[in-house]
């Protein structure tokens, strides 16, 4: 065999991380019939229930975000994308800045990152949403519910991202960054151009099921009346005696939006582990 027909032998193993099944059709034919059976029974399940659905056809469009509230502003899934996208890049923000801090030389910038990963991840989400909404206003800024809890999600998850970041820089060899040095760069452009790229690929799967976490951990803001899903799921719910018929709506419109989440975490996975599959 040449030595081309032995690389196209090897392409599903010694060249890729997965084995060479998952690239063929019938085992994507076999996945698709366990995807449908398992719906079909997950169907079956809440059919159960005796659900009222001309009362969830009329709900639907609030809870999906299709319409505005009476104030003219968004509500329902539009408000929780909305504060789940400003609270993602708030996150990275701060988490990429911790976990620079943890590695940095300072003790001063060393203390702060690490007092900060350790309040917000030992303390509960709920519990820090009413102190930023509630203990705020004792000492002088009033802030609203939405950028409350916008506050509260990207302090609680930049915490966490703190040491998915710092784990994701530590995995790159130090000769990378002596590659980079002995170039000329400064230690600025080395972890921009040269480290974090190669970070991204450890980085973005825990990240990615962070942002997960974070989209319905969002539903914690309905304790501040902010009315996202869950807030108006429990309303409707709550009004009308059909609390199923609204937690099963709210949980078909979550799942729905984190299987976007993962689909845009295949992709950036993908991307970035292209390097790696071709050096493989």
């Amino acid at each position: 065999m040449s030595e081309g027909e032995n690389a196209a032998a090897g392409e599903g193993n010694a060249t890729s991380p997965f084995p060479a099944s998952e690239h063929n059709y019938a085992f994507r034919l076999r996945v698709l019939a366990t995807w449908t059976t398992l719906f079909a029974l997950f169907v079956v399940f809440f059919l159960n229930f005796g659900l009222d659905f001309p009362f969830i056809i009329e709900k639907f469009p609030m809870l999906a975000g299709l319409r505005l509230t009476r104030d003219g502003f968004i509500q329902g899934a539009a408000l929780t994308l909305f504060v789940c996208f400003f609270a993602i890049v708030a996150s990275i923000i701060l988490g990429l800045a911790s976990a620079l801090s943890r590695l940095s030389k300072s003790a001063v910038l060393y203390g702060i990152s690490t007092f900060y990963t350790s309040f917000f991840r030992g303390t509960p989400l709920l519990v820090q949403i009413f102190l930023i909404y509630l203990g705020l206003p004792q000492i002088g800024p009033v802030p609203r519910a939405v950028p409350s809890g916008i506050i509260a999600l990207s302090l609680n998850y930049g915490a966490y991202l703190s040491e998915i970041f710092r784990s994701g820089i530590l995995s790159v060899p130090q000769g990378q960054r002596e590659a980079g040095a002995s170039l000329g760069l400064h230690r600025g452009q080395i972890m921009w151009t040269i480290v974090l790229p190669q970070a991204m690929r450890i980085v973005i799967p825990p990240t990615g099921s962070q942002f997960i976490a974070m989209l319905k951990d969002s539903s914690l803001i309905s304790v501040m009346g902010v009315w996202e899903i869950m807030f108006l799921a429990q309303s409707f719910g709550r009004a009308s005696y059909r609390y199923i018929e609204m937690l099963t709506t709210a949980a078909v419109i979550y799942w729905f939006l984190s299987f976007l989440f993962e689909l845009v975490q295949a992709r950036l996975e993908a991307y970035y582990g292209k390097g790696y599959r071709q050096q493989r």
